[in-house]
C-alpha cells in the first residue's frame, strides 16, 4: 500500500527555518533544540512532522509569528531567485554574443583561407603553364636533339608538372566549394560508361602499383541524374585513393548496383590497409593527413576526400565509409535514377 504523500505547505519551501527564527529573535536556541528533539521523536514514531509544527505543539511560537517568518523568508528567496535569473539571463546573452562573434570570426577566417588558396593557385598557374610549355618543346626535341638521359629527365619533369597541375586544380575547386560556388550541370548520365572512363583514368597508376582494378556492374543500368564531369572526378579520386592505400597484389572494385527503381548505389571497395576507427571521423576534413608511414609514403594534400564529399552532397546524396584496419575500406553513395523528358532534358526520379 502506497504511503500518502504529505500535503505541501509554505514551510516546506523554506530551508533552515530554525536558524532564521533564532536569528530574527522569534525563538531562542534552547527552544529550537527542544523543537528539533520533539520533531525527531515524532518522526521516529512514524509521523511526518515539520519543525514549525513541532514548535507550535510545544507552544514555543504562535501561529502568526511562524507564518510571518515563513512569509518573509519566501519573499527573500523569491527576490534572490529573481536576481539569480536576471544574472543568468545576462550571462547567457553575453555568452551568446561571444559565440556569435567567434562564429563570425571563424567564418571570416574560412573565407580568408579560401581566398588565399584561390589567389595562390591562380598565381601558380601562369608559371606552371610556361614550365609545361617548355617541357613539351624539349620533349618533342623542338629545341634540339636530346640524349637518352636528358629525355628521361624531361619525362620525369613532365610527370611532376602534371601532378602539380592536379594539386592546383584541387586547390581551386576547394576554394570554390568553400565559398559555396560549386555549380552542377545536371543531366542523364550513363553511369556504367562513366565508371569505365574512371577506371581508364586510373589504370596506369594501378598497373604501376600492381593493384588489380575491376568494374562490377550489370550490363544494363538506368541512367542517373547528375553532373557528368564532377561525378567522373569523384569516381576517379575514390579509385586513386583506393589504389594509393592498397599494397601490390591487392584488389580495388568499382561497383554499380540498382537499389530500387529510384536509386543506383556507387561503391569503391579495396583490400588495402584500412582506416583506424579513431581516424574515420577526420578523413573528410580539408588538408587533414592521417598519421602513419603509409600515408606519408602516399603523400597528397588531404583535399581529395573532402572534395568528393562536397560533390556527392551537392547532388543531394551522402558519402558513406566503412573500414576494417588491415582489411580494406569501402566508400559508397547513392545517385537518383534520371527520368528523361520529351525535350531530352532529365530530372531525378524521386
Amino acid at each position: 500500500m502506497l504511503k500518502e504523500k504529505p500535503q505541501l505547505s509554505p514551510e516546506m519551501l523554506v530551508p533552515r527555518l530554525g536558524e532564521t527564527l533564532v536569528t530574527a529573535g522569534r525563538i531562542t536556541e534552547e527552544a529550537l533544540q527542544k523543537a528539533l528533539a520533539h520533531q525527531a521523536e515524532r518522526n521516529a514514531a512514524g509521523d511526518s512532522v515539520l519543525l514549525g509544527q513541532a514548535l507550535l505543539e510545544l507552544h514555543l511560537i504562535d501561529r502568526t509569528s511562524l507564518d510571518d517568518a515563513v512569509t518573509e523568508q519566501i519573499i527573500q528567496l523569491r527576490a534572490a531567485l529573481q536576481t539569480a535569473n536576471r544574472t543568468l539571463d545576462r550571462r547567457i546573452r553575453e555568452r551568446t554574443e561571444d559565440l556569435q562573434l567567434a562564429l563570425q570570426r571563424l567564418s571570416e577566417l574560412g573565407e580568408m583561407k579560401a581566398n588565399f588558396v584561390a589567389n595562390i593557385s591562380h598565381e601558380l598557374r601562369t608559371p606552371l603553364t610556361h614550365i609545361k610549355g617548355y617541357l613539351e618543346l624539349l620533349g618533342t626535341e623542338s629545341l634540339g636533339v636530346l640524349t637518352e638521359e636528358q629525355r628521361h629527365a624531361v619525362q620525369v619533369s613532365q610527370k611532376a608538372a602534371g601532378k602539380l597541375e592536379k594539386l592546383i586544380e584541387d586547390l581551386l575547386t576547394f576554394s570554390q566549394t568553400s565559398r559555396g560556388e560549386i555549380s552542377l550541370r545536371q543531366q542523364a548520365i550513363d553511369v556504367r560508361g562513366l565508371a569505365a572512363r574512371a577506371l581508364k583514368n586510373i589504370s596506369g597508376k594501378a598497373a604501376e602499383a600492381g593493384v588489380d582494378v575491376q568494374l562490377q556492374a550489370a550490363e544494363q543500368l538506368p541512367r542517373v541524374h547528375g553532373d557528368r564531369e564532377k561525378i567522373l572526378w569523384a569516381l576517379t579520386q575514390l579509385l586513386d585513393n583506393a589504389v594509393k592505400f592498397t599494397p601490390s597484389g591487392g584488389h580495388v572494385v568499382l561497383g554499380l548496383r540498382p537499389e530500387s527503381t529510384n536509386l543506383v548505389t556507387v561503391s569503391v571497395r579495396d583490400t588495402g590497409i584500412g582506416i583506424p576507427d579513431k581516424s574515420l571521423q577526420h578523413i573528410f576534413e580539408p588538408f587533414r593527413q592521417l598519421d602513419g608511414s603509409a600515408k606519408r609514403r602516399a603523400g597528397g594534400t588531404g583535399l581529395g576526400l573532402a572534395l568528393v564529399r562536397q560533390i556527392v552532397e551537392a547532388h543531394g546524396s551522402v558519402l558513406d565509409v566503412s573500414s576494417v584496419e588491415g582489411q580494406g575500406t569501402t566508400f559508397k553513395f547513392p545517385l537518383l535514377v534520371a527520368v528523361e523528358g520529351p525535350s531530352g532534358t532529365a530530372k531525378s526520379r524521386g
